[in-house]
């Protein structure tokens, strides 16, 4: 009886011990760069690629061209509401900084704070005036105006059958002379996801 309550105990432990190994992950630090595709969802490298493609194409537009002709400098420009109209969850600002990323590096637009940022500034400069140094301390109202803002939204549209679905993410982004509110640009980028069986050919 004894011998077999022994054996009992050696069955239960090997079981935790293998279920305790089929249960282990495996984590590996890959390039930030490469593109991984777990759950078919928008993801940071549909990001990246989105704001890459988008102000590429913005910057290559007569707008920027005229305005400089006609200014002699280069126009400054904000980045405004990006909306997630799509039917999932979307990090907004992860977007958003990508396109003010390739805005910023592109050389060829100035760029101001968005609304959030600047009243973080305007406490800072607050701030100064009563605790820095004269010669230091940062004036009010000498601010840069924005000329332009860019906005937009993302839509999805999806097509689901028997466990197989198609996603096809769009993104509009406007570019707005905040003086005139004359649209100059208007840009659109579409993704098509399949998520399905691995034998699917699209």
């Amino acid at each position: 009886m004894k011998s077999l309550g022994k054996y009992f105990i050696l069955i239960l432990i090997s079981t935790f011990i293998i279920s305790g190994c089929g249960s282990s992950r495996e984590v590996q630090r890959i390039d930030s760069k490469e593109v991984v595709d777990l759950s078919g969802k928008w993801n940071d490298t549909d990001s990246r690629l989105t704001a890459e493609a988008m102000i590429t194409d913005a910057l290559a537009r007569p707008w920027l061209t005229d305005f400089m002709q006609a200014n002699g400098t280069k126009p400054v420009v904000i980045v405004g509401k990006i909306r997630n109209k799509s039917s999932e969850h979307i990090a907004m600002e992860v977007f958003s900084k990508d396109i003010e990323r390739e805005l910023i590096n592109s050389g060829k637009v100035s760029f101001v704070a968005s609304a959030e940022e600047r009243e973080q500034v305007r406490e800072e400069r607050g701030d100064q005036q009563e605790f820095a140094s004269a010669e230091s301390k940062k004036k009010f109202y000498q601010e840069l105006g924005a000329d332009y803002l860019m906005g937009g939204v993302i839509n999805t549209i999806e097509d689901a059958y028997e466990g197989d679905k198609v996603t096809l993410y769009q993104v509009d982004l406007e570019l707005i002379d905040i003086e005139t509110n004359q649209k100059v640009w208007i840009g659109n980028k579409k993704i098509k996801k399949y998520i399905g069986r691995a034998d699917y050919s699209y």
